[in-house]
């Protein structure tokens, strides 16, 4: 990892420098744990549909779907991330994060 990789918004520390949430939308939070415990079920669905030798086209087909609720929970995550942490950054005169940010796109259109 590059510093910019390992370089924490402003918002993401306390006074004292320790890490923080970078957002406190309660809301958002209890919305993408809500997500993932769903998917967390999707996939021991799929290992129980595997062990009991189900079809893999309906495997494959449920797959699809958990990796689709995965970038539905990678998008809201995007969207607060560029909201907050980029926004603010990008208002202290830090523009190195348009880098940071690039990447990170980058890296989720190629999966």
């Amino acid at each position: 990892m590059n510093d910019i990789e390992k370089r924490p918004c402003s918002s993401c520390l306390s006074a004292n420098g320790e890490k923080i949430r970078s957002w406190r939308d309660e809301k958002t939070v209890q919305e993408l744990t809500n997500r993932l415990n769903r998917i967390e079920g999707q996939i021991r669905g799929i290992k129980r549909m595997i062990e009991e030798g189900v079809y893999c086209d309906d495997i494959l087909n449920q797959i699809s779907s958990a990796q689709s609720a995965l970038n539905g929970v990678a998008k809201l995550l995007l969207e607060k991330h560029m909201r907050f942490c980029i926004k603010e950054q990008i208002i202290a005169g830090d523009d190195k994060v348009i880098d940071e940010l690039m990447n990170t796109i980058f890296r989720m259109m190629n999966k």
